[in-house]
């Protein structure tokens, strides 16, 4: 389901220049950093890429929507953390991407551990935006 533009709470703006052999920053100075292709597609690799920027900010987003449904679900998730790998690699289309979603909760046994990552992925943002669109594996 969509939001309206009267429901936006926050919206990140970031200006991206010479796309990925280039630099990206926001506005406001929170984010400024040299992109690079990189080794294993060619480029130089010295400084971070779109797939390393967007597995930061799934990890955060999934983290924190595990976080909501741990409170629902009076689980204690404390200790956790949630590592997301973006992959990408050619296609039909040109390129696509791959993630896979992994959670250590170190304070709930792994059937509880793997419900709580299920129901994370129905509320988590990133995965509503990615849903049907690229392939998301869930890991405990």
């Amino acid at each position: 389901m969509s939001i309206q533009q009267s429901d936006v709470l926050y919206t990140a703006v970031a200006t991206a220049e010479n796309g990925r052999d280039g630099r990206v920053a926001t506005p406001d100075g929170q984010l400024d950093v040299v992109v690079n292709p990189p080794k294993e597609m060619g480029g130089s690799g010295t400084g971070t890429n779109p797939e390393q920027l967007f597995a930061a900010g799934y990890s955060a987003c999934f983290q924190s929507a595990l976080g909501v449904v741990a409170r629902k679900e009076k689980a204690d998730i404390s200790g956790s953390t949630v590592t997301a790998e973006v992959g990408i690699g050619k296609n039909d289309e040109g390129f696509g991407l791959i993630v896979k979603i992994s959670a250590k909760i170190p304070n709930v046994d792994a059937a509880t551990a793997r419900d709580l990552l299920e129901k994370a992925h129905q509320v988590c943002p990133y995965s509503k935006a990615t849903r049907g669109n690229i392939t998301v594996d869930l890991a405990v």
